[in-house]
This record gives C-alpha cells, structure tokens and sequence, in this order.
C-alpha cells in the first residue's frame, strides 16, 4: 500500500480541521482527500454512497482495501509516522470498545460540533472566497473595497 484516499465531508469544519491535521503529519504513505460526494470519489468507489459515507469516513487503500469508522480513524493514525503507536494502542480489544464509542458520538455530532466551534469546512470556505469581490489594484498596492465583509 502506497496510497490512502480519505473520503471526507468538506461541509464540516470538524472534517477540514483533520484534514489541515493530517495532511501536515510526516506520514508513511500518501495521503489524499476526495469529497465524499465528488464525481471523482464515485469514480473511485462506486459503491461509496452505498456504505454512508455521508455519516461516517470511509478510507480507500490503492490496493482495493478500505475501512469505515472507527477502523478508517485508527488507519488514518497509522498512516502518520509519529502516531502509528497510538493507532496499534486504539486497535488492540481493550481500547476498541471506546475508539467505537468516540468515533459514533463524533460521526452522530460532527456538524453540531463545527457549528458551536464555529469551524468552517472546506466548501464553505471556497464559496466564502470566490463571493469576495475582486482587489483594486493601484500603484503597485492592492486593497479590497472599504465595506467588505466576511459571511460567518
């Protein structure tokens, strides 16, 4: 395995706050993320709507093997080199019952969470962006127009 695909949901901000987190872990293999409801991620696992990856993360090995839940989050660990430990730790059966337990409460309150915490998802962020409107540039100085304000 040299490849995990992470299909996530870029509405969350909980979502994009561990992707921003993974992606900057020294990691073993490759990491990548694909919105769970992209064409690209259908394209790659066609039966992905099939298995609720609306409600849970789903992980994809360029090998063909993949994890929902609780086994997606430890292999998301395993794939860092400074928590592997921790992903053998949480797989081992005295842990696994609260991995279980955590990832559910997660999953169940991910959106509820982001909204209280005010953490935006990736999306929500792009379309902040692209409504900003375009920078004044003059003189070699650039400056947005004096009233803009930013969606919360």
């Amino acid at each position: 395995m040299k490849t995990l695909t992470i299909f996530y949901d870029p509405h969350c901000g909980l979502c994009a706050r561990f992707r921003a987190w993974l992606e900057r872990q020294p990691a073993r293999v490759r990491v990548e993320f694909l919105a769970y409801d992209s064409a690209e991620a259908l394209r790659r696992f066609p039966g992905l709507p099939d298995v609720g990856a609306d409600r849970e993360v789903v992980v994809l090995a360029d090998d063909g093997r993949w994890w929902q839940g609780p086994a997606a989050w430890i292999t998301c660990l395993w794939a860092t080199l400074d928590y592997q430990e921790w992903a053998f730790r949480l797989a081992a059966p005295a842990l696994l019952p609260f991995v279980r337990k955590t990832v559910h409460l997660l999953s169940e309150n991910r959106l509820t969470m982001s909204r209280l915490l005010r953490l935006r998802g990736d999306a929500v962020l792009a379309d902040s962006l692209s409504a900003l409107p375009e920078a004044v540039c003059r003189d070699g100085t650039c400056a947005l127009p004096k009233r803009t304000t930013f969606p919360s």
